[in-house]
């Protein structure tokens, strides 16, 4: 299978929801796409990027966002949101794409108006702001050359807690512990504690039991221990890009229409 997909004997279907109306006929976008990061995995759309070809035919629209199907020709990293994102037409979720980072247009056009190295540091200092530096799997080593790079006060302040941290972007997750005392579930992602009740049986205050946990599973040494995180939410789990059939000379696989691109699906 890998063969036949890097030897492009595949037929690739995909289906995602993006922002706004799009066209109802069928688009086709060969903008060359350029890496701009191989660490970060960030691409651009640009003259000295490499050929690609993606043609978009619009399923429906819900008076907020469209559901597209895609079918990429070349297979570029990121090739159909970077695509998606150069027609004006970003997938709706999309957490690298569909930023400020790009400017007012968002990328639009191609109109960013950034070299690659001031994109990066916007995008690094969004996430960074947001405390989703994982998204772009970063590093402390990666973000000791950014700061080399730019001096300013602000962006010191903006990834001082990411460069304090060199597992930041690890995140391993601890599994659950329950007080035997305690109705409260006390759920380890990272560093983050999720508390389900306000007290424990003997009515006492369930953030405080909660602490109690939380010390006993530090480890003074790990700088993993020391930085807290907010759990994702679901929606935060799901990007609207879906795989949505492959096919071969002998083989044809294909799954059913995710629920957010149906006709009638409407965003939360």
């Amino acid at each position: 299978m890998d063969e036949l997909v890097r030897g492009r004997q595949v037929e690739k279907q995909y289906v995602c929801r993006v922002i706004g109306e799009f066209p109802e006929e069928p688009i086709t976008c060969e903008e060359p796409i350029l890496v701009v990061s191989y660490k970060i995995g960030v691409c651009r759309v640009d003259p000295k990027g490499k050929p690609s070809k993606t043609v978009f035919q619009r399923l429906s629209y819900n008076g907020k966002s469209s559901a597209v199907k895609c079918f990429p020709y070349t297979g570029r990293t990121h090739q159909i949101r970077v695509h998606l994102q150069y027609l004006g037409y970003p997938i709706v979720n999309d957490p690298v794409y569909n930023t400020e980072a790009w400017g007012p247009s968002k990328g639009k056009g191609g109109d960013i108006n950034k070299s690659n190295e001031e994109l990066l540091h916007s995008l690094i200092e969004e996430h960074a702001a947001k405390q989703s530096l994982d998204i772009l799997d970063l590093s402390e080593e990666d973000l000791h050359l950014s700061m080399k790079k730019k001096d300013s006060e602000e962006y010191e302040q903006c990834l001082q807690p990411i460069l304090s941290d060199p597992l930041s972007s690890e995140g391993d997750q601890l599994g659950t512990k329950t007080d035997k005392n305690t109705e409260a579930s006390v759920t380890m992602t990272g560093d983050v504690l999720t508390k389900n009740s306000e007290q424990d049986t003997d009515g006492n205050d369930s953030s405080s039991v909660a602490e109690e946990n939380r010390r006993d599973l530090i480890d003074p040494l790990c700088g993993e221990c020391k930085i807290v995180r907010l759990d994702p939410s679901p929606k935060d789990l799901v990007m609207y890009l879906h795989a949505l059939r492959y096919k071969g000379e002998d083989f044809d696989f294909s799954t059913e229409l995710p629920e957010w691109a149906k006709d009638d699906w409407m965003e939360d």
